[in-house]
C-alpha cells in the first residue's frame, strides 16, 4: 500500500504553505495560507472496500500552563497527547488523489461547513472546534482540513502523521459532524493495511523542524 503527500517528503519539515499558523517576528504566530497538500494512493490491498484519511498531530501539551505564554516555554519533558486536524471516510476503493488546496485553501473562522472533497467521502470535525470553543470571533464546528499551529514556544518540533487506512467497511459508520474519536473506534477490527507520511513543523525560532 502506498501513500504519497505531495510537497512533504516523510521526516521531513512540513512547508508552511499547509500550516493553520506561521512564525510571525512581531506577534508569533500569525495565520497561514491552510492549504491541504495533494494527497496519492496506490496498491491498495485485495478487500479493500472504502479508505479512511486522517492527520493527527501526537506531540500536543497535556497542560496548557505554559502554552503560547511570554517568558516561559512548554518543557520537551511534558506528557504529550493527540491534535487531529483531518479526518475524511468514505474515499473509493481505488486507486486516486486529492488536489493541493482542493479541500482547503485559508482559515475559515468557526470553520468550514462543508469542505469540498472526493466523491463520496465525508470529512469529520477536526480538533480546532474544541481548541476554539468559547472564542468569540473563532469558535465553530471545524470540518475537514486545518493545518499545523503548534504552541510557539514548544520546546520539541511536532510530529504530523498523514495515515491512510484501508478497510473493509462498506461505509464508515459514523454520521453527521462525527469526531476522529468515532472514526478511531469504527476502525477496530476492519483495517486491512496502513500507510503514513510523516512532516514536523514547528513555530519556535529556536527549534528547527527537521
Amino acid at each position: 500500500m502506498k501513500l504519497i503527500v505531495e510537497g512533504i517528503e516523510d521526516g521531513k519539515a512540513i512547508p508552511e504553505k499547509f500550516a493553520f499558523g506561521v512564525q510571525d517576528p512581531d506577534n508569533h504566530v500569525r495565520l497561514g495560507r491552510n492549504l491541504n497538500p495533494g494527497i496519492r494512493w496506490a496498491d491498495l490491498p485485495d478487500g479493500t472496500k472504502t479508505l479512511v484519511l486522517v492527520c493527527v498531530d501526537d506531540d500536543v501539551p497535556t497542560k496548557p500552563d505554559d502554552v503560547n505564554q511570554e517568558g516561559r516555554t512548554v518543557p520537551a519533558s511534558l506528557p504529550r497527547g493527540k491534535f487531529y486536524h483531518w479526518v475524511m471516510v468514505d474515499l473509493p476503493p481505488k486507486p486516486g488523489s486529492i488536489a493541493e488546496g482542493s479541500c482547503s485553501n485559508g482559515v475559515v473562522a468557526r470553520g468550514k461547513g462543508s469542505p469540498l472533497g472526493p466523491k463520496g467521502s465525508r470529512q469529520g470535525r477536526n480538533d480546532y472546534t474544541a481548541w476554539f470553543e468559547g472564542d468569540e470571533e473563532m469558535g465553530g464546528v471545524y470540518l475537514g482540513y486545518d493545518g499545523p499551529c503548534p504552541p510557539w514556544n514548544d520546546e520539541i518540533p511536532h510530529h504530523y502523521h498523514f495515515v491512510l487506512y484501508a478497510t473493509d467497511l462498506e461505509r464508515c459508520p459514523v454520521e453527521g459532524a462525527f469526531s476522529p474519536d468515532e472514526v478511531e473506534t469504527a476502525l477496530i477490527g476492519h483495517v486491512l493495511a496502513s500507510a503514513k507520511v510523516t512532516g514536523l513543523y514547528s513555530l519556535n525560532p529556536d527549534v528547527p523542524a527537521a
